[in-house]
């Protein structure tokens, strides 16, 4: 993985961390993702104007990307409305890279250097080594594990169908452009008709959360989105995950979540797999 690729990924990680503590952060769930969900809209407008079209063969990927997307925003409000950030937040992420590592393996012929497979199984263990922390109130939460393993396997799917559509577009930014437009059409028909008072409350209740969350969300994920074009999809999604270092960070210090011995181990290492992988040459 190159400096330039690895340093994207990174700022990316940051990013995420940050739109999801401030999901989390919010007294109402489902309008904060749905806030930062459509403020997307004006940057991926930047994107597709600015941007070739995808090429057709992209299709596919890119309907599957929208529904996918649509799939983990939905599992992800549900986790957090019971579980604390510091849980969840690592299930969901830390599945993720294991899953896409097994599926690239396993069905798309992609091959990985020992240390970069070590890489990849040490940044897995980390992560999901805080599932079995214990939550804020001190009591375990199976069900908000439950809901996080599901977002985990979203995450997983998502990252490979974008991945591979984004190659098969030729461009990144443009094929998450038209992403992230076809995701918050179906973001405002969802909420059109399940929840139509949310979606009035947006202009009011929801401003900064769609400003601010909502660029964070896409800058994120636009990194990410061509760090799958330049570099294998397994690795990528991997060091992407260390984001959980930075909502650990954040759930602590600005959510005030309990900070366990655990986690400080889990993130220990999380940080001596981004090591390793950084030692990989793909």
């Amino acid at each position: 993985m190159s400096l330039a690729v690895f340093c994207a990924v990174l700022a990316a990680a940051v990013l995420h961390a940050v739109w999801n503590a401030i999901v989390k952060g919010g007294s109402d769930k489902q309008l904060s993702m749905a806030a930062v969900m459509l403020g997307h809209v004006p940057l991926a407008l930047v994107g597709v104007v600015f941007s070739p079209m995808p090429a057709p063969e992209s299709l596919p990927y890119l309907l599957a990307g929208i529904a996918l997307h649509f799939g983990y925003q939905t599992f992800l409000m549900y986790a957090y409305q019971v579980g604390d950030l510091t849980q969840i937040y690592p299930i969901a992420r830390g599945s993720a890279p294991m899953l896409v590592a097994g599926v690239s393996f396993l069905f798309l012929g992609v091959t990985l250097q020992p240390v970069e497979w070590l890489a990849v199984l040490v940044i897995g263990i980390g992560i999901l080594s805080i599932s079995v922390t214990r939550r804020g109130d001190g009591q375990r939460n199976p069900q908000a594990a439950r809901l996080a393993l599901v977002t985990g396997g979203f995450i997983a799917a998502y990252s490979l169908v974008d991945g591979l559509g984004a190659r098969a577009a030729g461009t990144a930014f443009g094929f998450y452009g038209w992403l992230a437009l076809g995701n918050a059409v179906l973001v405002v028909a969802y909420l059109a008709i399940k929840s139509p008072a949310h979606l009035r409350a947006l202009p009011r209740d929801g401003k900064r959360v769609f400003l601010i969350g909502g660029s964070a969300s896409f800058i994120a994920y636009a990194l990410v989105i061509w760090s799958f074009t330049q570099a294998p999809i397994a690795l990528v999604t991997a060091l992407r995950e260390t984001s959980i270092i930075f909502a650990l960070l954040i759930g602590v210090f600005f959510l005030r979540e309990k900070l366990s011995l655990g986690k400080v181990l889990a993130t220990a290492i999380t940080l001596f797999g981004v090591a390793l992988l950084r030692l990989g040459k793909s």
